[in-house]
């Protein structure tokens, strides 16, 4: 098959050159650091840290992370703004008591941030202690860079902006839904417009319209993405097909990854779809030459258990058990095909970076935005419809989506705009 040639990594401030920072703008302004405000969920966080890698601060940042109470009746709270919820969550449990923390009814607060993600390390997003810093630090190490992503970042980045804006530049991923002049740039996919196109308008009715976000079109400190951003790029993938060449490069070409998500709300999908997909499989199996198939967190168990029963046998298949290391990094640098189910806008995206042929099922599943999204990847190449006719063998490529370090650039120009940057 026809190698796919990535595109390299944009280049970092460093290797762009230019004067000294005492001419542009001194030590302070110059951005040095940056600080990660995380949800504790990994799509979410892993955009964040991708923006931060494309500019050039890999190594150079801190992640924060803001936390809630899991479990039992904070399931049903996670609506409620981040700081109402850890108070509403204590009053109860002060009010009920030892009894129903002892039959587990409400769920505790988390003794680390991201609960059970295993990262002591992590701090506490704490507005005031990062403002101080922010604060304190300026004359010596310039700038504070802030990132973050998901609604329950909003309250914490916003009130950094407010209460330090001279210190800090805040960028907000995913749309804040109102207020954005809160930030000093928004990284949101272009589909998040939806409601306001023509199409979107028609399909609520005009009594909600008032309450569908956005309200107003995207103004110049907005910055429009195809999809999600993500730490997958050149050095990433090249680093991958290193570390995974004793397992990948033996086995028979082509290779084709198979990546199975979950129902979601505007992407649903039952058993129906997974055994479609398992006989539409089964239809390509002579024209690949290895099969590896992953599960997300999302994956139901029942839905799991029919790919295995169905393929787990044939001596082609290789499913993954779940079990570290996570194989992903290394399906996206040697795999020659992929085929996607439609639920997950970050798999998707990180697939199309690859320049590869991606192939999606359950599309037609989807509504409102994400129906969008599919439509705008079909119009531009990137994926094609899995039908389970296509010859896994016959390749096709297209320019790999490069959002991450379109977004980069972007930042880089607000920045020399408030004439600062960054020194990676």
């Amino acid at each position: 098959m026809k190698p796919i040639r990535l595109p390299e990594p944009p280049a970092s401030p460093r290797a762009m050159g230019g004067v000294p920072d005492i001419f542009e703008g001194g030590v302070h302004g110059v951005i040095r650091r940056a600080v990660v405000i995380g949800n504790g969920f990994p799509a979410s966080e892993n955009q964040s840290i991708g923006l931060v890698q494309a500019l050039g601060l890999a190594d150079k940042h801190t992640l924060y992370r803001v936390t809630r109470p899991r479990g039992g009746v904070n399931e049903w709270l996670h609506w409620l703004p981040v700081s109402f919820h850890k108070s509403l969550y204590y009053i109860i449990s002060q009010i009920c008591g030892i009894l129903l923390r002892r039959s587990r009814k409400l769920g505790t607060l988390p003794t680390e941030n991201g609960g059970n993600a295993g990262l002591a390390s992590i701090l506490e997003a704490n507005v005031k202690s990062i403002v101080r810093m922010a604060r304190e630090t300026f004359e010596k190490d310039g700038p504070l860079l802030v990132v973050a992503s998901g609604r329950d970042t909003i309250s914490i980045t916003s009130s950094i902006k407010r209460l330090a804006s001279d210190n800090v530049f805040v960028v907000q991923i995913q749309h804040p839904r109102s207020r954005l002049d809160r930030f000093d740039l928004v990284i949101t996919p272009k589909h998040d417009y939806y409601p306001l196109t023509p199409q979107g308008k028609e399909q609520v009715p005009r009594f909600l319209h008032k309450w569908i976000t956005p309200h107003e079109p995207p103004d110049k400190h907005v910055v429009l993405t195809v999809g999600s951003l993500h730490q997958v790029d050149f050095a990433a993938l090249r680093a991958a097909a290193i570390t995974w060449h004793e397992e990948f490069a033996p086995l028979p070409k082509p290779l084709l990854v198979v990546n199975i998500g979950g129902s979601t709300r505007y992407c649903g999908y039952g058993a129906d779809l997974i055994k479609q997909l398992t006989a539409s499989l089964h239809n390509v199996l002579a024209s690949c030459g290895s099969v590896r198939i992953s599960f997300s967190r999302r994956t139901p168990e029942k839905h799991s258990k029919i790919v295995v029963k169905e393929l787990g046998m044939d001596p082609k298949v290789h499913i993954w058990n779940g079990e570290e290391p996570n194989p992903h990094m290394g399906h996206l640098a040697w795999a020659d095909v992929f085929v996607i189910t439609a639920d997950s806008v970050s798999m998707l995206s990180e697939a199309c970076s690859t320049g590869k042929p991606v192939y999606v099922i359950g599309a037609e599943r989807c509504t409102w935005k994400f129906a969008d999204f599919h439509k705008t990847l079909r119009e531009r190449g990137l994926t094609r419809p899995f039908t389970g006719l296509e010859d896994m063998s016959e390749s096709w490529s297209y320019p790999p989506l490069n959002d991450t370090a379109v977004a980069a650039t972007r930042v880089n120009e607000a920045l020399a705009e408030r004439g600062w940057k960054i020194k990676a």
